[in-house]
């Protein structure tokens, strides 16, 4: 996710590349990587309380406020500042990571924000579990309206833009974070972004570098938890850990053990979902569009979640 330390390493150490050259965006990569270690902090809060007091405990609003405001000062950041500097020619590296890290924010945006929710994570009153079929003017299961940012994902205009004055925060139909982003379903554009990562990854780096690794790693979580297709989510876990295994190109220590963990999670995802008797346990078709069912429980996914994830 966005608070992985693999992701930070490489938010640092790309600051750091840039500083001299173009000093605006270094100081930007370095708010994103105070931004992600912040966040790292709250997600393992928000992930401890639900393991305290049960499996469909939510966090405490003030935590989920935090969260969504991280993330979306997050997808700020990247849409206006760092995709725009970022350019194959010039740096791959920061541009598969720009483009990770803005899949990363909407996953996190999906957990905590979606309507309609996708996991019981989101809904923290009866007013984010139940809301009106249209959110100023946006369909459910349709996705968020697509506006003409940088990136085409809109995120400045999906963040910013206004509506209609309504009741205050935690009254009436909308959810209780909807002062801070726009309500609405944004699955579909948080797949978008990650399909679009892991094609510069493949197309980028080898098979065994870890910025490649985390891009995928963390597809695989985003599939299980959010869309609810376990299987493409070990299928994703196993094709992965093939490519490290495949890879041929040299890789320094530090490097190593960044793809050894990852390696040790893609494992334990590969038997994620699956009952005592081996036999997968499907919440949804694989491949659906429609929405995802929320029975999804702690208990159904015994295996520890990667370093940030819920």
């Amino acid at each position: 996710m966005a608070s992985s330390e693999i992701d930070q390493k490489f938010l640092g150490k790309l600051a750091r590349l840039v500083e001299n050259e173009n000093p605006l965006l270094s100081s930007v990569l370095f708010k994103i990587l105070g931004l992600s270690i912040n966040l790292s902090s709250q997600l393992i809060t928000a992930r401890k309380q639900r393991r305290q007091d049960g499996s469909s405990a939510n966090p405490p609003l003030d935590l989920h406020l935090h969260i969504i405001w991280l993330s979306r000062e997050g997808l700020l950041l990247l849409d206006q500042y760092v995709l725009p500097s970022a350019t194959l020619k010039k740096n791959v590296e920061l541009k598969i990571l720009a483009y990770k890290l803005l899949a990363s924010f909407y996953h996190i945006i999906v957990l905590f924000h979606n309507t309609p929710p996708v996991t019981t994570i989101g809904t923290n009153t009866p007013e984010g579990q139940s809301t009106t079929s249209v959110v100023n003017g946006i369909d459910k299961g349709k996705g968020v309206e697509k506006g003409n940012g940088t990136y085409g994902h809109g995120a400045s205009k999906s963040i910013s833009e206004g509506g209609p004055v309504g009741p205050p925060p935690g009254f009436g139909p909308q959810p209780p974070t909807a002062f801070l982003m726009k309500p609405g379903d944004y699955l579909p554009l948080a797949q978008q972004c990650f399909k679009e990562a892991i094609q510069l990854a493949e197309q980028h780096l080898w098979g065994s570098h870890s910025l490649r690794l985390s891009v995928k790693t963390e597809y695989a979580a985003f599939l299980y938890e959010c869309v609810h297709d376990a299987e493409a989510s070990r299928k994703l876990a196993k094709e992965t850990i093939s490519e490290v295994y495949e890879a041929t190109e040299g890789i320094d220590n530090d490097m190593f053990n960044d793809a050894c963990e990852l390696v040790t999670v893609l494992g334990k995802m590969m038997k994620r979902g699956l009952g005592s008797n081996n036999t997968l346990r499907k919440t949804s078709n694989p491949g659906s569009q429609g929405t995802p069912r929320i029975e999804q429980t702690e208990a159904q996914a015994p295996v520890t979640a990667p370093p940030g994830m819920i």
